[in-house]
């Protein structure tokens, strides 16, 4: 059975980007009679905020939307500290305290994710107490030898997660970060198809090593395209992207803007995107 998720953070509201991923991803199941998760990724510390995960619920209702919810990230943190222990008993983790702006200061290569880290903590021996935690990548990736995944859309694809550098799997400020919470979460729920926005395509390649390493299943992705603003960008809530609240208070007609999205049917100035290249 196809068992597909939407995963929202509660630190803004959601708006038409994400009604788009959480019709793709529901669609994608109720077409073959599976099942379509809600799992709220909530351990962004003090941004992540319960009132808005109860907003989250109450605008996938008003889309017309059906989900079977499972335990938040919050709950989860446990399963995530376990498998940093087992990384690091590979000896695949190393502490990191260095700033964004150390990083970027002396950098000399760019990533998907930014500059890549340098690998200045890497072989240094530095207390684990109040650090983040990076994945020795080099060595990561000898040990689980070439990797392939599969995308719904773009075919098989070589995974390449040396292109993102010693990427961090623990943070300083909260628990695990999105690769490492991601990729266990959807193995501890079951999920067969990935579905996400477009823009997160070159980071399932981190997730197929993480799974290969802590021994996971291996689903198949969907990356759909992602609804973009004039100027090209994605719409993104730190850009002050309309809410799916303020729309739903103002009575408009949730069902109906759904179809609209389903048939391509954009506000002005918001047109759908691929968004990388395909051989991103």
């Amino acid at each position: 059975m196809i068992r597909t998720r939407f995963a929202p953070s509660p630190n803004g509201p959601l708006h038409l980007g994400h009604a788009y991923a959480a019709i793709a991803a529901h669609d994608r199941a109720a077409a073959t009679g599976g099942e379509f998760l809600l799992r709220i990724e909530d351990i962004d510390g003090a941004r992540s905020r319960p009132e808005l995960a109860e907003a989250f619920r109450a605008d996938l209702a008003w889309l017309g939307l059906a989900w079977r919810e499972v335990p938040a990230q919050s709950t989860r943190i446990a399963s995530y500290r376990e498998a940093a222990k087992r990384l690091r008993e590979m000896d695949l983790l190393y502490p990191c305290t260095c700033t964004r702006a150390e990083i970027a200061a002396c950098a000399v290569e760019e990533g998907p994710d930014g500059p890549v880290y340098p690998g200045t903590c890497r072989g240094q021996d530095r207390p684990a107490a109040g650090a983040a935690l990076r994945l020795d990548m080099a060595r990561a990736a000898a040990l689980a030898g070439p990797l392939e995944w599969s995308d719904e859309r773009a075919g098989v694809r070589l995974a390449r997660p040396e292109r993102f550098g010693d990427v961090v799997l623990w943070r300083k400020d909260a628990p695990a970060s999105y690769h490492l919470a991601a990729t266990l979460d959807d193995a501890a729920d079951g999920i067969t198809v990935v579905t996400r926005g477009r823009d997160l395509f070159a980071a399932t390649d981190v997730h197929r090593l993480l799974q290969a390493l802590l021994g996971l299943p291996v689903p198949v992705w969907h990356h759909h395209p992602v609804l973009v603003e004039a100027d090209g960008r994605k719409l993104a809530k730190r850009r002050g992207a309309p809410a799916l609240t303020d729309r739903r208070l103002a009575g408009e007609d949730g069902p109906g803007l759904a179809a609209a999205l389903r048939e391509g049917r954009f506000p002005a100035g918001i047109s759908l995107s691929e968004y990388l290249d395909c051989n991103a």
